[in-house]
């Protein structure tokens, strides 16, 4: 079977003097590894275009045993250039790309998960300034995508709107939040003040390059960090250590 589809290559890796293989994000299909035989010097099939954080057009084709996936040409549709000039910003995008990896891709949710990632590297590509907290922000809107993160609106307890609460409670283990008024003696959690509360709802619903408008002091921005790092940690069972999410 042979398809064409949008793909950001996320990883690649020589397995042979002149092959690769390549990691990528497909729109429609998901994480996908397949094989780019020639690739790191075919011109005519890939025009140079093999290379991390780019968006391409790929054509693929999969093996007569159906083991293997072969990449047969790509094409360059979009490529960083701020992105590659500076190290912090590949640092994020580079943590955004593994936990992705880490949480998976399912075929039903690929197409939101590819614009998600595309609008991070556009993000981090085209923007003068980058919140410091974009691959936290990431992880949260990730697992809300795929239906993990838990709902900021209301008291999991009372059913209270939590609007204009000066402050309120994650509840690390149950996922949830609660009022000043449910949260119990006992209960393992965190404080979270209104502004923080209204970045993360925001980050649910804006598309990456909307971030960046989003105004988050310093105790704001370690509220809402510690709160994702522990939801991460507690319910999708991933820690980030020695450079890379794995499960816990």
């Amino acid at each position: 079977m042979q398809w064409t589809d949008e793909a950001l290559v996320l990883r690649i890796g020589k397995f042979r003097e002149t092959d690769l293989w390549v990691r990528f994000l497909s729109r429609d299909r998901g994480l996908v590894t397949a094989f780019a035989f020639g690739g790191s010097k075919s011109r005519r099939r890939f025009t140079g275009c093999l290379d991390v954080f780019n968006r391409l057009s790929v054509s693929v084709l999969s093996s007569r045993d159906g083991r293997f996936l072969n990449m047969q040409e790509a094409t360059l549709l979009e490529g960083p250039e701020r992105l590659r000039r500076d190290w912090r910003r590949q640092g994020m995008a580079a943590n955004c790309v593994r936990f992705l990896e880490a949480m998976g891709v399912p075929p039903d949710n690929s197409r939101s998960c590819w614009e998600l990632m595309l609008g991070v590297l556009q993000l981090l590509d085209k923007e003068e300034e980058v919140p410091a907290v974009l691959p936290v922000l990431f992880r949260f809107r990730l697992a809300a995508e795929q239906g993990y993160a838990p709902e900021l609106s209301f008291c999991s307890r009372c059913g209270q709107p939590l609007v204009d609460m000066q402050q309120v409670h994650f509840l690390v283990g149950e996922g949830a939040v609660s009022c000043p008024h449910c949260r119990r003696h006992g209960d393992m959690s965190l404080s979270l003040g209104q502004e923080a509360l209204d970045v993360l709802s925001k980050v649910k619903e804006y598309s990456p390059m909307a971030w960046n408008s989003f105004s988050l002091s310093p105790e704001g921005a370690r509220q809402a960090a510690r709160l994702i790092d522990a939801f991460v940690r507690y319910h999708l069972g991933l820690e980030w250590i020695n450079g890379r999410f794995k499960s816990m």
